[in-house]
């Protein structure tokens, strides 16, 4: 598959996005917030990511060392991606594949990784 543009958006379609993801390299992550939401996630950087419509719609959710901020609709309560750093600092943005349009999840093979005990 490779890295490509993918559209996506929430449930109710308040926050509408655009990424540049790779959807051969995707993770489960096992965090208490992800185990509960059931997301795969993808890397990508603020630059590769276009907020098309809905950022007056999100609320924000942090907790443990409050360095993830987790972007949820307000309406419909779907996290569509999070904001973030990689460990040197770099910002990057990890986009919910779940919510991108015409992805079947089924077929992704992401890796897992350990955010229980990383995070």
């Amino acid at each position: 598959m490779g890295a490509a543009k993918h559209s996506g958006s929430c449930h109710c379609g308040n926050v509408k996005f655009e990424a540049v993801v790779d959807l051969d390299h995707t993770i489960e992550c096992n965090c208490s917030i992800c185990t509960k939401r059931g997301s795969i996630l993808s890397a990508t950087s603020p630059e590769k990511f276009n907020l098309i419509s809905g950022e007056g719609a999100l609320t924000e959710y942090q907790f443990n060392k409050n360095v993830i901020r987790h972007m949820f609709c307000s309406t419909c309560g779907i996290l569509p991606f999070a904001r973030g750093q990689k460990p040197d600092g770099t910002k990057m943005i990890m986009v919910n594949v779940r919510c991108l349009d015409d992805i079947e999840a089924g077929k992704l093979k992401p890796q897992q990784f350990d955010g229980r005990h990383k995070l």
